[in-house]
């Protein structure tokens, strides 16, 4: 049986992980996925609210909570996997895990014929699908890797 998840609610983890959302809306927003393009990757709501029920579970067994979290951001372009950002939740804490966060490109029509509209180096904002991966290392265990697909 598992535990009631309710019982391990943790109301700073909330908190943590609003403002971790908010860094990596912002990090998403600056991220280098081409040569010579930056890119402005929009988050669907539906997928900020998967992502953050997704990670609170995953940090809800951990010694420090989501404050001993390590997140690596990537997106999933192709065949490819861009890195784009490094978070540390908290970094006064020891961090007790690490996450990757494997976010997917639409790959719908919009986001292969936008390049048509758009010309020279400038932003192009393309938006992300709502399905995602997540990856959990715990750092000071040598228990397997747990991976989460959404």
């Amino acid at each position: 049986s598992l535990p009631d998840l309710d019982l391990l609610h943790d109301p700073e983890d909330e908190l943590l992980c609003a403002n971790l959302m908010d860094l990596v809306q912002a990090t998403l927003g600056r991220a280098p996925l081409g040569a010579k393009r930056c890119s402005r990757l929009l988050m669907p709501a539906q997928l900020l609210a998967q992502v953050r029920t997704e990670l609170l579970r995953l940090a809800c067994s951990e010694p420090c909570g989501l404050r001993g979290a390590l997140l690596d951001l990537c997106v999933e372009h192709g065949k490819a996997c861009h890195d784009v950002g490094h978070i540390a939740v908290d970094p006064a804490v020891v961090p007790t895990f690490q996450l990757t966060l494997v976010l997917r490109l639409d790959s719908r029509l919009w986001p292969k014929i936008q390049g048509l509209f758009t010309s020279g180096p400038a932003f192009t904002p393309l938006k992300l699908s709502t399905g995602f991966r997540v990856i959990k290392k715990k750092l000071y265990s040598s228990e397997q890797l747990l991976i989460e697909e959404c």
